[in-house]
């Protein structure tokens, strides 16, 4: 593989070689390094997770991409498994209206995940027959599905070589490599030429790394009280031997939740996900005090196609 070269922040005991390429301190190409240290680690530390195992199949990794964006894994563990007893397979979730799916979703959050995991699971029956498509070209056409889960679902359902690039790789990377505490608040094209540098050639190999420097982030390069003594690769990690300079960036964007316009869908969609037949809006104006913001919180999940309003002042969740 060819080793990346270290922006200017990286540590100087990661030399670059008279061709240029990065390496560590024996002189071995960087690149190789992380790979065969994150993985070794990760062979011993990954969680058993339900959608790690060989009978999940690409539609249950793709269920957890969808369900697990901004969404720990902890709370998503019991809703994967009813959704999976419940939907086996893309065909099963397509027959159902997309109202079912919002239902189901529970307290996920980000409930418009639902929705375009259902309309997902219609284009895969209506366009492959049922089963999720191998190639990264046509996950890419399903409908909501951006450039991360296509290439999350190529890598992790079907070993294929593909830069993965979630907040937890993207902070193992701005950290090991370019020598900051955080990545930029978007993922930019340095990170992605970044990424795609550092992939290994072997397709089995580079789909290991994903899934080893995503768990690295998830349960050691934290973003906050990160565990650098049991880091497999903290002997090359540029931000450590810099002496964990303090980001320096934009602001990092917190996650407000109490008395915010989401809290209120929240509470309104919690209403509607219990009943099964329409529901009166006085029975919506009950669940938040503020009537402007309620509102304002009704129509924008009108918007969404997550609520359909009925003749007399009913909603419910979407039958189409």
């Amino acid at each position: 593989m060819t080793a990346p070269t270290l922006p200017p922040h990286s540590s100087p005991t990661a030399p670059a070689s008279a061709t240029g390429a990065a390496t560590d301190a024996s002189g071995a190409p960087l690149g190789e390094t992380l790979h065969s240290q994150v993985i070794t680690w990760f062979d011993g530390n990954a969680r058993d997770l339900p959608w790690r195992r060989a009978d999940a199949g690409a539609w249950g990794v793709m269920v957890s991409e969808f369900m697990l964006q901004q969404t720990p894994v902890n709370r998503v563990l019991p809703v994967y498994e009813q959704w999976l007893e419940r939907w086996p397979r893309p065909a099963d979730l397509a027959k159902e209206a997309p109202g079912e799916a919002v239902r189901a979703w529970g307290r996920l959050g980000y409930p418009r995940r639902a929705l375009r995991l259902h309309g997902a699971a219609v284009a895969i029956t209506e366009r492959h027959g049922g089963d999720v498509p191998t190639e990264h070209s046509q996950l890419l056409a399903l409908p909501g599905i951006g450039e991360y889960t296509a290439a999350a679902v190529a890598s992790f359902a079907y070993g294929q070589r593909h830069a993965v690039l979630d907040t937890n790789v993207r902070r193992v990377l701005a950290r090991a490599v370019t020598g900051v505490q955080y990545p930029p608040n978007a993922t930019t094209a340095a990170e992605r030429r970044l990424a795609r540098t550092l992939l290994p050639e072997d397709e089995g190999t580079a789909a290991r790394w994903a899934a080893a420097s995503m768990e690295l982030g998830a349960l050691v390069c934290t973003a906050k009280n990160e565990s650098c003594h049991h880091c497999p690769i903290a002997a090359h990690c540029a931000w450590r031997l810099a002496g964990k300079p303090a980001h320096d960036g934009p602001p990092r964007r917190g996650q407000t939740y109490a008395g915010t316009d989401r809290q209120v869908r929240g509470k309104l969609l919690a209403v509607l996900r219990e009943a099964h037949t329409p529901v009166p809006q006085a029975v919506l104006d009950r669940v938040w005090h503020e009537p402007v913001q309620r509102a304002r919180a009704l129509d924008g999940l009108v918007a969404d196609g997550l609520v359909e309003p009925l003749a007399g002042g009913l909603y419910r969740l979407p039958l189409t």
